[in-house]
């Protein structure tokens, strides 16, 4: 009988040890995926700094200042594109953690994905940073 429990409780041991090995590797790909996020959104926030900068500059020195007012509402929709995509961001990681969703990176083996990822996040940015370029080019154009 004495061995049995100790049996038990080796065998609860073993799997609370699996759990937490779980936990951990789910508590590292949540940090990396966070880190990840707070660089994209770095930046954005540094592309977005640098394009208004280049306007105001651009505005100073053709006199159009006015006449850009334009493009300032473009920039506000694509700061409150940004917020908007950050929000979605954090529900998206609200809804992981509570299970609502499911990570479907941790089907693949450590690292594997991180190309894919990458290359996902290459290919969204340079779209959107040429759907906003060709938007102000057409705004620009009007004046």
């Amino acid at each position: 009988m004495l061995l049995t429990q100790i049996k038990d409780l080796e065998r609860q041991i073993s799997d609370i040890e699996k759990e937490q090995n779980k936990l951990e590797d789910a508590e590292r790909r949540l940090s990396s995926k966070i880190e990840q996020f707070k660089t994209r959104k770095e930046m954005i926030k540094a592309q977005y700094s640098a394009a208004e900068a280049q306007v105001k500059i651009k505005e100073n020195l053709t006199g159009i200042s006015e006449e850009m007012n334009d493009v300032g509402m473009v920039l506000n929709r694509v700061e409150e594109k940004t917020e908007n995509m950050k929000a979605k961001a954090q529900a998206l990681d609200e809804m992981i953690d509570s299970g609502t969703l499911t990570d479907i990176t941790t089907s693949f083996p450590a690292g594997e994905n991180l190309d894919i990822e990458k290359e996902l996040d290459k290919v969204s940015l340079d779209r959107s940073v040429d759907e906003e370029l060709t938007k102000l080019k057409k705004e620009v154009g009007k004046i």
